[in-house]
């Protein structure tokens, strides 16, 4: 796997890593939403780095991100959104996944960005931000197929409107024995969520 470090543009200091296969040039990228910048979350997350090393396996690249400075989940929305220009400017079709906090900034910037990635993965989201900032009302104008995958032990975040608006909706859920951090099931995660995303994004 080759991994690039890059900024992306947009006003706000974004960084991010680029994971692509050795040997093949790939038409499809799914960019990763890191969980909340205030609990260390960033790139490096061994969720996101798990689920990018399935996707690399299979051809498609994952783009890595790091939130600028905090704005209380509005700037890291923007962030999001920025990456998905940047990533459908280069490639063919875009996904978008994010963890936790991640999970909620993946839904509102898909659900509010033109055109919309193609699917969406969310790994123990939070259902909500802000008022405003609401990933469980803003998962109604999600176009594409979405997946959430989620702990039934988690009690760090409120994933459950979120989960059973999904439901609702006809969305695929996945759920599993596990906590938050899904310890000691990073690959069981990223199988679940890499095939998902593989499925949607692989050249057919």
């Amino acid at each position: 796997m080759n991994s690039e470090d890059l900024p992306i543009p947009g006003g706000r200091d974004v960084r991010a890593t680029l994971d692509t296969p050795e040997e093949a040039d790939p038409e499809a990228v799914v960019v990763a939403c890191p969980p909340h910048p205030q609990h260390r979350g960033h790139r490096g997350d061994a969720r996101l780095e798990a689920v990018s090393e399935v996707l690399v396996a299979e051809g498609i690249a994952c783009l890595r991100f790091d939130y600028g400075d905090w704005d209380e989940g509005y700037g890291e929305r923007e962030d999001a959104r920025n990456a998905l220009r940047w990533a459908q400017n280069r490639y063919d079709r875009v996904g978008i996944f994010g963890f936790s906090f991640g999970g909620a900034i993946a839904t509102l910037a898909a659900a509010t960005s033109d055109p919309q990635p193609e699917a969406v993965a969310l790994l123990a989201p939070a259902s909500r931000l802000t008022e405003d900032l609401d990933a469980t009302a803003a998962l109604e104008d999600v176009e594409g197929p979405v997946q959430v995958v989620y702990g039934t032990r988690d009690d760090t975040a409120n994933w459950k409107p979120l989960v059973e608006r999904a439901d609702e909706l006809g969305h695929e859920t996945v759920e599993m024995g596990a906590d938050h951090f899904f310890v000691g099931q990073h690959e069981k995660v990223a199988d679940a969520v890499g095939g998902f995303l593989v499925g949607h994004l692989r050249e057919r």
